[in-house]
């Protein structure tokens, strides 16, 4: 970043564990999830408008379906929700027989593939796996793995980078034409005392971005997996962000108290806030 970014909190709604930002163009809105709190928010920056929708358990992910709907993963699976209804619709079961599982991060490549993880929701045992949704439905592509984050998606769609949150570890991983993975690889590491990196998300200069969990901000690396950059945010769990605004140049951020003691959080005021903040370089539409 050739200046220093200065994140400014938009929306002071303590989320316990936000996650998930996207941006949708259309509309001009950010639309984001509260896993914990089992919440959809929605943003609309120009007017300063916010709407709260309730979810079923545990919402770890929203992305944009094809007619105004949207694909939600819940604890339960893969629903269809309709912001006009407020109703969700079971598409999928994901893992019925892993009932201390849930759904974690998802993310649509330039395919319009939807991928996304599951984890063990007491963050500790390797049952969770990375999918890519098939016709037939889910299909698992990685597996033994606590806590998943991601995916995202080079410029060209030929490399997906998927994040292992308790090994402080990001991989690379080689995408066929027809959506299998190979030559998985580490493209970065976070070092210890730095946080453990969550969701990430890519620019238009293929450069991944991560939010650091326990890190205080968002760093960003190199295609080659050198850090480049880092934006301190005033609260220490920060999840994830999304490139928004007619340039993609404003960046949303969510963030978390979960985990925070009493003290920590009134150190903290506005942790679990939707942040803001404007980059130099694009994100990708």
């Amino acid at each position: 970043m050739s200046d220093d970014p200065e994140p400014v909190c938009v929306w002071d709604l303590k989320c316990k564990l936000g996650e998930g930002p996207i941006w949708m163009a259309h509309e001009g809105t950010v639309w984001f999830v509260d896993i914990k709190l089992d919440k959809i928010h929605r943003f609309a920056p120009a007017s300063g408008s916010m709407k709260s929708y309730d979810t079923p358990p545990n919402p770890g992910f929203i992305v944009p379906g094809r007619s105004g709907e949207f694909i939600v993963g819940l604890q339960a699976g893969l629903h269809r929700f309709d912001p006009a209804s407020g109703k969700f619709t079971l598409l999928f079961e994901v893992e019925p027989d892993k009932p201390g599982n849930r759904l974690n991060d998802g993310a649509v490549d330039p395919l319009g593939r939807l991928w996304f993880g599951s984890m063990d929701n007491g963050e500790k045992d390797p049952t969770g796996c990375l999918y890519r949704l098939d016709k037939t439905g889910p299909k698992a592509m990685d597996c033994k793995i606590p806590i998943t984050n991601g995916p995202t998606f080079s410029p060209d769609g030929r490399i997906l980078y998927h994040t292992e949150t308790l090994a402080k570890t990001i991989y690379a991983f080689d995408v066929a034409e027809n959506g299998d993975l190979s030559n998985k690889r580490v493209f970065a590491t976070i070092e210890d005392g730095a946080g453990h990196p969550d969701g990430p998300v890519m620019d238009s200069e293929g450069c991944l971005w991560t939010g650091l969990y326990g890190g205080w901000g968002v760093c960003r690396y190199s295609p080659q997996g050198k850090l480049l950059a880092q934006v301190r945010l005033p609260c220490a769990n920060v999840t994830k962000m999304a490139f928004a605004g007619p340039d993609l140049r404003t960046v949303f951020v969510t963030t978390a108290w979960k985990g925070l003691s009493d003290e920590q959080r009134a150190a903290q005021p506005l942790a679990g806030g939707l942040f803001r903040f404007e980059s130099d370089v694009a994100g990708l539409a």
